[in-house]
């Protein structure tokens, strides 16, 4: 069975294990969920004193002495004497608990981020980012090792969980090995820090995208959006004789040295390892499509089989031989415990080749409103909220009715994503989509279909009506009431943007769960 296989199998095994852990009374008190989270802290002081300190010093003693009042409890990720004395030690501006404290911004920002703004066991970890941020507004990652006798979580990739789901009154403790440190980093900041990477942060510099991606996010003024870099480390390049940047410019770029122009060989390279959005491991497991790239050059991610790979059948790197067996290795992998890099400006994953542009092919695309920026909160929090800023939408446009974003964390909801966009009444509503293929499409439209109060609606492409009336009343049923709505098939000319407009022709309801497009 292959690694992802078997990581997901003993993700579900950990899982069960850490949540049988909940118990045993180490506090000398009988029923732990009557006590708080500062309470388990107070009882233990032994073990979590300095980061006690620190909590305190952060203001945040009455924090976790109380409920949430979002009503979703808290999880505290709480490093133990060892886990922040050796933090101290580190080498880093603080070498005392009493220097720590006495910088009130930097510990207040250090000990909320320990906590996230949800209570959660390990049994319903994600693979990748929580939900809900940390109360200093970030958002942690979940990295899941397998090492040679064990197998843990792993928070941010920095701090191993070494005791699981401590439940209290408002939520549960973990306790880490190690302190994690806020993400501050950008994923620029982060290869150029780790001598590992030195190959490509070298051409990512030459290549001028330093001053592209090397930005603060939290920056309110910024316009660049969360990305995802696929990196080789140095290991992978010398395997294939690349042992430094010059090597990678006369293997990538033989006759041209004009690595700025976005024409370059090399400069498409680098382009072709950012994908346009952000995401984690889970995101990519579960669909196989193309994502768009900075170099404005699709490439393939397939996570329908036991692995995650990127670009099959488009290059043949290895052939393996075992026996009389021989297995082609003809796509670019990912390393899964090292990959989930979660920095300031979104996702890195590591790859076990290297990633040359390819002729895209035409893949089956599923658009969700990923590309939607002001949704992220909302998708990640859950609950129905009403778009009431136009302005805060970068590719979602609409008049008539108001326009409300749905997302649930309940199994019974059966949109795609548990999310969709809802407007009730008589509306226009356009949406326009990430560059696509050129090629002949069939065109579905996911919605309701199972209600008498939803609207008949009509489908544009590009100004153009595709296909007939839309009857939102029908094909659905109480089980499943979304329907893939086959609208028709249209012909694209070229690799561009494409901008689909609904239009009720009958007013209703209309809840808008994707558009989908799959090659003829």
């Amino acid at each position: 069975m292959k690694r992802i296989s078997i990581l997901l199998s003993l993700l579900v095994v950990l899982s069960l294990q850490y949540s049988c852990k909940k118990t045993p009374v180490i506090a000398g008190f009988e029923d732990m969920e009557q006590f708080t989270i500062y309470d388990y802290l107070k009882l233990n002081g032994k073990e979590f004193s300095l980061f006690l300190s620190i909590l305190e010093a952060g203001e945040l003693d009455k924090t976790l002495s109380a409920y949430n009042p979002n009503g979703i409890n808290y999880t505290l990720f709480a490093p133990d004497n060892k886990a922040v004395d050796a933090f101290l030690k580190s080498g880093g501006p603080y070498s005392t608990i009493d220097a720590l404290l006495k910088d009130k911004v930097f510990v207040s920002a250090l000990a909320r981020y320990h906590v996230v703004n949800m209570g959660t066991s390990t049994y319903e970890f994600p693979f990748g980012t929580f939900s809900e941020p940390t109360l200093s507004g970030d958002f942690l990652n979940v990295n899941f090792i397998l090492a040679k006798d064990t197998t843990y979580y792993k928070i941010n990739n920095q701090a191993p969980i070494s005791k699981a789901n401590i439940e209290l009154s408002n939520g549960y403790i973990h306790v880490v090995s190690t302190m994690l440190t806020p993400i501050t980093q950008n994923s620029y900041g982060w290869l150029k820090q780790n001598p590992s990477f030195t190959i490509l942060t070298q051409a990512i510099e030459a290549t001028g995208y330093k001053a592209i991606i090397d930005v603060n996010m939290k920056d309110e003024k910024e316009t660049l959006r969360p990305f995802t870099v696929l990196a080789e480390p140095n290991a992978v390049y010398k395997k294939r004789n690349v042992n430094n940047f010059q090597d990678l410019a006369k293997l990538i770029s033989p006759d041209r040295t004009d690595y700025t122009n976005s024409t370059n060989p090399l400069n498409l390279f680098v382009g072709y390892h950012i994908l346009n959005e952000s995401r984690f491991l889970d995101d990519l497991q579960g669909r196989s499509t193309n994502y768009n790239t900075f170099a404005d050059i699709p490439l393939n991610i397939n996570g329908l089989g036991l692995d995650i790979v990127v670009n099959r059948g488009k290059e043949v790197f290895d052939l393996v031989i075992h026996n009389e067996d021989t297995t082609i290795i003809d796509y670019v992998g990912l390393d899964y415990d090292a990959s989930n890099v979660i920095t300031q400006s979104g996702a890195i994953h590591f790859i076990d080749q290297i990633l040359k542009p390819q002729e895209p092919s035409r893949a089956i695309v599923t658009y969700e409103f990923w590309d939607e920026p002001a949704l992220e909160e909302y998708r990640r929090k859950g609950g129905s909220y009403l778009i009431e800023n136009e302005k805060l939408m970068y590719n979602v446009k609409w008049t008539g009715a108001k326009l409300y974003y749905v997302k649930s964390f309940d199994e019974s909801e059966r949109a795609w994503s548990r999310d969709y966009l809802q407007m009730d009444g008589d509306f226009t509503i356009s949406y326009q989509i990430p560059k696509i293929i050129k090629g002949k499409y069939n065109v579905f439209l996911g919605a309701d279909g199972f209600s008498s109060a939803n609207a008949l609606v009509e489908l544009y492409v590009d100004g153009n009506k595709l296909g007939g009336l839309i009857d939102l009343t029908r094909g659905g049923s109480s089980n499943w009431p979304y329907v893939q709505y086959r609208v028709g098939s249209i012909d694209f000319k070229k690799y561009a943007a494409h901008t689909i407009t609904i239009k009720s022709l009958i007013p209703g309801r209309f809840r808008w769960d994707y558009i989908r497009f799959e090659p003829l």
